[in-house]
């Protein structure tokens, strides 16, 4: 049962999704990652993750890459 199942952090959710911590975090305010609040930490149950990953239909958020804007405007200045 889940019971059993260790309270993972951030770190460890973000290794077994493979995105960044801060797409973590953006995922758990923006689009319901679901997690527990201890304190200032979040604790997660990596089966809920899953759970959520495939309630998604496997498809979850792409992480944004604010390089990607800020490649496209250094590009258009230096094309000016």
């Amino acid at each position: 049962m889940a019971s059993d199942e260790p309270w993972v952090g951030i770190p460890e959710v973000a290794a077994h999704l493979h995105v960044s911590k801060d797409t973590v975090y953006r995922w758990v305010d923006t689009q319901g990652l679901p997690a527990h609040r201890v304190g200032r930490l979040f604790r997660f149950r990596l089966s809920h993750i899953d759970a959520w990953v495939q309630n998604r239909g496997g498809d979850i958020p792409a992480p944004r890459s604010p390089r990607t804007s800020d490649r496209s405007s250094a590009d258009g200045a230096s094309n000016g």
